[in-house]
């Protein structure tokens, strides 16, 4: 009888962006970076992002699209019917041009009045920014915030952590120094994250402040829950807020 070897360690993974060892549950980006394959953890992606990092697979659609772009280009000046050049001189033989009839119907265009030239480049270089009304109650900032960060992608870090360590501690209130921004903290013995919405430029997103490997990092306040996780990572406020 041949004996077969059972294997129950799962294979290390590291993210190469902030060397954290990924915990069970957690799953890896691959990206290429200097000619060179890097695994980054799903909290890091914008930070692979921002340093230039390509995501495997992106660089095959980026190269087709260049390629199609080509194509078109090269096909699009064969067919366009070249001009004459007004300033050229006829030979013997050739006729000029008949000339265009609808051309020649075509209103000339008119170059844009002074103040609509500006409005409109006023509005290419200042896009207006995504900004809302900030609730003035805490417990309002803090159901706000746990709606978007319910909208976020890190709900799957939360759940993917919790079927490893188990429910969170969770604690969501509004920073004492900005009014318009809200902690929450998502806290097990051996892990944390501390996490900020800016409700004044909700399209910024949730993102990840700091983050820890040992309960006693944080202050009590910090690991005074004061809202709770489900089993999808969602979360959720408790009635009031302290």
């Amino acid at each position: 009888m041949t004996r077969k070897s059972i294997q129950t360690n799962p294979p290390v993974v590291t993210c190469d962006v902030c060397g954290r060892t990924l915990l069970r549950g957690e799953t890896s980006d691959v990206f290429l970076a200097g000619g060179s394959r890097r695994n980054v953890c799903e909290l890091c992606t914008g930070r692979a992002v921002h340093e230039g990092w390509l995501r495997e697979g992106l660089d095959d659609v980026m190269a087709h699209g260049r390629e199609r772009r080509h194509r078109r280009g090269s096909l699009l000046s064969r067919l366009r019917p070249r001009r004459r050049d007004p300033d050229a001189v006829l030979l013997e033989d050739e006729e000029p041009d008949a000339p265009d009839p609808v051309r020649e119907a075509r209103p000339a265009r008119r170059a844009p009045e002074p103040a609509r030239a500006a409005e409109q480049l006023d509005h290419t270089l200042y896009e207006p920014r995504a900004v809302h009304g900030v609730p003035t109650n805490a417990e309002l900032k803090v159901a706000r915030a746990i709606e978007l960060f319910n909208d976020s992608p890190h709900v799957r870090t939360v759940a993917g952590v919790a079927r490893s360590l188990g429910a969170p501690i969770v604690s969501a209130r509004p920073s004492k120094t900005e009014g318009g921004v809200v902690t929450i903290v998502v806290a097990w013995e051996l892990s944390w994250y501390r996490f900020e919405v800016d409700l004044g430029n909700e399209a910024a997103g949730v993102r990840v402040a700091t983050q820890g490997s040992e309960l006693e990092e944080l202050d009590v306040i910090d690991q005074t829950a004061n809202a709770a996780a489900d089993e999808s990572g969602h979360l959720h406020p408790a009635a009031s807020v302290a």
